[in-house]
């Protein structure tokens, strides 16, 4: 198993916790300072010896671990780490523990790095107090910054997180308008402050006529310019983040052969004429037989979306509005893009029905989540 944790020690206390550390939290390797590591032995993958200063030895792990665990003070962390700093998007987590193991301190990388939610697992494990002083952790709410994370959501620019940010814990008007994706995304724990008011579409922030000095949307659909007669958009604010969750399916048919060019063209085509957006597709969904065709394998490569194959008898299971026999004759099933993309989304309805453009067929479907009504989701 590839480790993802390097916990670093230089005296003999510290290194018999990280030790002790690296038994318990796995995927930990440990690098010890040779003059007082004792009896301790190298042992590949587990534990690594190191005779030299430590400010050798961090550069190597800081592009090679998701995160350093340091045994020793904090200003010393502060020193040997200010010169390798490069971005909180890239950095690995960094994590301070003091030789007696009384505190496990979150000082990098706390929310995108991890560092914060991996304080807490360490400080349990080793029975000592977690230290973490990002505002959203201590006020118990959220971090603008990883919503939606466990299930992919993507922030369209960083540009803007740092003033959504900023107003979220200073107790400034948000706007949270979120039109599709997941509902369960606020943290164990954690609350929507009495600041923050939630909308379900743009519409509707646009019809509060309420103004705000930052706003997050979550939405698959691209903004769009509101009516002649309708108030100004005031989703855009000072500052506005914009995440698009995963919440689309590609039902997708074609003809032997076809390549992954043609297929990406009508793709982008569609979703541009419905002005949704390319980074909240989930996956493409199809028929069986269609599971070796290369262009449309080379095509889920390419944007790393999951191909999600369904036999006739499934396909047949969902009623359609005009069923093929020439589709039945060659798949065994009367309709694919459409069918395959209501069972992949959970969905009764369609965003798109079915398209034909060349050697290619195309449905699109938004996943309906659990708390979500169908056909809410900003229309």
């Amino acid at each position: 198993m590839s480790k993802r944790y390097a916990a670093v020690a230089i005296t003999r206390s510290g290194i018999e916790l990280a030790v002790k550390l690296g038994g318990r939290l796995g995927g930990t390797e440990v690098f010890v300072y040779a003059k007082y590591s004792g009896e301790l032995e190298a042992r590949s993958g587990e534990i690594t010896v190191f005779d030299g200063p430590v400010r050798g030895v961090l550069p190597g792990l800081f592009g090679s671990y998701e995160a350093v665990i340091l045994f020793f003070s904090l200003g010393a962390a502060v020193r040997l780490t200010a010169p390798l700093l490069r971005d909180k998007r890239t950095d690995p987590a960094v994590i301070v523990i003091d030789e007696r193991g009384e505190h496990v301190i979150s000082m990098l990388s706390g929310h995108l790095g991890g560092a914060n939610r991996l304080t807490l697992e360490i400080a349990e494990l080793l029975g000592s107090h977690p230290v973490i002083t990002t505002a959203s952790d201590v006020q118990g709410t959220f971090a603008v910054d990883l919503l939606g994370r466990e299930y992919g959501w993507r922030a369209d620019s960083f540009t803007s997180m740092k003033g959504v940010s900023a107003a979220l814990v200073n107790g400034e008007p948000v706007a949270f308008v979120q039109e599709s994706g997941e509902r369960d995304w606020l943290p164990p724990g954690a609350e929507v402050p009495e600041h923050v008011f939630m909308f379900a579409s743009r519409a509707e922030l646009r019809y509060s006529r309420r103004s705000f000095s930052a706003a997050i949307v979550v939405s698959d659909r691209v903004t769009e310019e509101p009516e002649e007669d309708a108030p100004a958009d005031t989703t855009l604010a000072e500052y506005t983040v914009v995440y698009r969750p995963r919440s689309l399916v590609l039902g997708l048919g074609c003809n032997r052969g076809t390549s992954a060019e043609e297929l990406e063209a009508v793709v982008l085509r569609t979703l541009n004429e419905l002005r949704l957006s390319l980074d909240s597709v989930r996956n493409v969904a199809t028929a069986g037989i269609k599971g070796d065709e290369a262009g449309l394998l080379a095509l889920c490569v390419k944007y790393s979306w999951e191909l999600v194959l369904y036999t006739p008898e499934q396909l047949n299971t969902v009623d359609l509005d005009h069923p093929s026999e020439v589709v039945f004759r060659a798949t065994g099933a009367y309709g694919v893009c459409e069918p395959a993309a209501l069972l992949s989304s959970g969905a009764h309805s369609l965003l798109q029905p079915k398209l034909k453009s060349g050697n290619v067929t195309i449905a699109v479907a938004r996943i309906v989540y659990p708390g979500e009504k169908e056909g809410k989701s900003g229309e």
